[in-house]
């Protein structure tokens, strides 16, 4: 089989996304338009200009926009939509479970109820799975800039709704904000019987997965890449099996690594790490996850046994049921036994 015919198997493969963040979906057409619906003044004068704003030298010089950007969501039917415009593509793209990231502080801090996030993203997940039949689920991240007492009170909020929350998260600037700041957080989080996910070795270093692990109960690792840095924190990640959610356009763009061809993800799987392709903040990345795959082809012509693999991890690192799991595992199978 070719180069060629890989790529194609690996973009047409069922798949799961697990590091997505909704507010990173927010393309530049539906941030004017929300825009226009709430009469918020954009300080680009089109969408040409917020494109060409997509210039990041670093983590921050992102987020900076995206927070300004996430501005335009105000009500439930804004939220409603940015879920049904993700689903839409990743559903395209042959995603058939996504475990979305949402940061509820982004939005209660500019005094948008809570309940208003949660009610909008469930409604387009509800819309979702009966266009798209795509199996969609939430969790909760807590921006590691903000205080640990901050994130607290924030999730004394959420234990009103946690029937919808299937999992809690840490993200946002990892530089200076060591998982550890966030320990009796996450210990909470625990407590309410929810996994727990956490960005992780993106721009920090390893010792902040070790952290992670030790400190928050982190059963995936976000990102992760920097593993590779520390053969002891790679040795373990292998041996026990810890997901890594990598998300290598994101990497590249944010200047994590300089070009794709020096990107981690191949000694990450020569190592035997249990890696998964997701697309991160896609809108302003550029693209969702088959962009990601196209990306990852073009640097490392993965066969078709690597992609199989990838997308395998993808189901198996998730927090759904057995059952989901394997019957998505069947339908991979599947998919790839016709092809042979």
């Amino acid at each position: 089989m070719t180069a060629s015919d890989a790529l194609s198997l690996a973009l047409g493969m069922p798949k799961a996304e697990l590091h997505v963040h909704i507010e990173g979906t927010l393309e530049p057409e539906l941030a004017f338009a929300l825009a226009r619906r709430n009469g918020i003044a954009l300080p680009y004068a089109d969408e040409a200009a917020l494109k060409a704003a997509y210039a990041f030298d670093s983590l921050q010089s992102f987020l900076d926009l995206y927070y300004a950007c996430a501005d335009v969501l105000r009500t439930r039917e804004d939220f409603r939509d940015l879920m049904l415009a993700y689903l839409e593509r990743a559903a395209a793209d042959g995603v058939i479970h996504a475990e979305i990231f949402f940061d509820p502080q982004t939005h209660t801090a500019r005094g948008i109820p809570f309940a208003t996030v949660l009610d909008g993203l469930d409604d387009g997940l509800a819309e979702g799975a009966r266009r798209w039949g795509i199996s969609g689920r939430l969790i909760l991240c807590f921006l590691r800039h903000l205080s640990e007492d901050e994130c607290l009170a924030t999730l004394a909020e959420a234990e009103l709704h946690l029937a919808r929350i299937h999992g809690f998260g840490l993200d946002s600037s990892e530089r200076g904000h060591p998982p550890s700041k966030f320990a009796r957080l996450f210990a909470r989080c625990r407590e309410l019987g929810k996994p727990v996910v956490a960005h992780a070795g993106e721009e920090g270093p390893p010792e902040y997965i070790t952290e992670a692990l030790d400190l928050l109960g982190a059963r995936r690792i976000d990102h992760g890449v920097r593993a590779v840095d520390d053969p002891a924190v790679l040795d373990r990640l292998v041996r026990d099996r810890i997901p890594l959610t990598v998300c290598p356009l994101s990497n590249t763009r944010l200047c994590v690594f300089q070009d794709m061809r020096e990107h981690s993800l191949p000694r990450l799987l020569a190592a035997g790490a249990k890696v998964m392709l997701n697309s991160d903040d896609p809108a302003y990345f550029g693209g969702y996850l088959n962009a990601n795959i196209r990306a990852v082809h073009e640097a490392f012509h993965f066969d078709t046994d690597t992609w199989y693999r990838l997308a395998r991890n993808s189901f198996e690192a998730s927090f759904a049921s057995d059952a989901e799991k394997a019957a998505w595992i069947a339908r991979l199978d599947t998919y790839f036994a016709a092809a042979r």
